[in-house]
């Protein structure tokens, strides 16, 4: 069942959506600068019904709509960039357009990547659809394609599927997690868990070291080819239902 529209002040619905103050959104509003359904709205105390085809229907200065709150997206993530708000150098915030950084609510990353992984990365202002992606209950799959610096040995795929492998500092065991080989330095990695950098410390538990790592999947939602590193898209429903397990 989807949840009903909100319904918000004008001025206040374009201020959340980064387009400037109250005060910066009531000046052009009045100046006839936002259309609804190809009519002028000058009434910035007027309410809005917060609708998925918002977007679609409502021209800003010119430009359609920036995705009304409940915006979902995933990201090509390319390396030597951080999921961070605060910390020093690159962070994937600035991939997005600037006036995204200044939603409220703000648009937060679905988990991390490390700096030096690459691939699909989730983004929402949606604080219940976060949670229920990262929920340790619903035990949503992610796959990853690693590129190790020495080759397998040939019990990794046992071990990470038995369900017993201790990691370095961890007290409980790993869950099972599926490998299937590539090549002798190549090989996918399903995990059902996300603890901090779980697929190299897995592979330093059995004496090797990952050179590279990309995530392709989370859930049935893969990354598309045609997707290039730094660029994003939205998520519509179908997307969203890929991602999170059936009830």
């Amino acid at each position: 069942m989807s949840k009903p529209a909100l319904n918000l002040r004008l001025d206040r619905l374009l201020a959340n959506l980064g387009y400037g103050s109250r005060r910066e959104v009531q000046g052009f509003v009045h100046a006839g600068l936002v259309t609804l359904d190809s009519k002028i709205i000058d009434d910035a105390d007027q309410r809005i019904a917060v609708t998925p085809d918002l977007s679609q229907r409502m021209v800003v200065r010119g430009r359609p709509l920036d995705p009304p709150p409940g915006v979902a997206l995933m990201l090509h993530k390319p390396l030597g960039v951080t999921c961070s708000h605060k910390e020093v150098g690159p962070l994937v915030y600035s991939l997005l357009p600037d006036r995204w950084r200044r939603r409220d609510p703000a648009i937060s990353t679905v988990g991390r990547l490390d700096k030096e992984t690459s691939g699909l990365l989730l983004l929402t202002d949606d604080g219940a659809l976060l949670h229920r992606i990262i929920s340790p209950k619903n035990h949503v799959p992610k796959r990853y394609r690693v590129t190790l610096e020495r080759p397998l040995r040939g019990d990794e795929t046992a071990r990470f599927a038995a369900g017993t492998l201790l990691l370095e500092g961890d007290e409980k065991p790993l869950l099972p997690a599926e490998m299937e080989v590539v090549s002798p330095t190549q090989a996918i990695v399903t995990l059902h868990e996300g603890r901090y950098h779980q697929v190299r410390r897995m592979f330093a538990a059995v004496g090797n070291h990952v050179a590279a790592l990309h995530r392709d999947r989370i859930g049935q939602l893969a990354l598309p080819d045609d997707l290039a590193p730094g660029r994003y898209r939205i998520l519509g429903e179908a997307d969203l239902a890929a991602v999170l397990p059936a009830k």
